[in-house]
């Protein structure tokens, strides 16, 4: 962890905080806090969901020397969270079962998310994977912690 950039290390960490506060609420926090603290989870893992396809398509976009370019799929693969992370809002739209059922898809969503990372060995920073699978684990379990709170 020492080849993180500190600022990278000190943001990525603090953007834990909303997520694990949302579950505490919703865990131990008064009834009253409930739809609230749901809501605002839901909201937070599809915008860091969506957020992780922007970081493959910004790395994506910057390496495109021969050396270093980027693998054709992770253009799709860019996009497929903001989609996922769309389709899991429709439910709440038409009336259906919201948010724990889309909290589900988000929280698995975020966790496998390094697999991706993982095979973007020539284009991503050596300290990508270090910070990216705690930060990963830690916010993907925090939302599923919130599903089934």
């Amino acid at each position: 962890m020492n080849a993180i950039p500190p600022n990278a290390r000190l943001l990525g960490f603090a953007g834990l905080f909303p997520q694990i506060g949302c579950a505490l609420a919703v865990w131990f926090g008064p009834e009253e806090w409930r739809w609230t603290a749901i809501a605002m989870g839901w909201a937070y893992a599809a915008l860091i969901f969506s957020f992780l396809g922007g970081m493959w398509w910004g790395l994506a976009a910057s390496a495109p020397d021969e050396g270093r370019r980027a693998p054709q799929w992770i253009w799709l693969a860019a996009v497929t969270p903001s989609l996922v992370a769309l389709l899991t809002y429709l439910p709440w739209v038409i009336g259906e079962t919201w948010p724990g059922p889309s909290l589900i898809v988000l929280g698995l969503g975020i966790l496998v998310s390094p697999l991706v990372d993982l095979r973007l060995v020539t284009i991503r920073p050596v300290w990508w994977i270090s910070l990216r699978v705690p930060l990963s684990v830690g916010l993907g379990l925090a939302t599923l912690a919130l599903a089934l709170g």
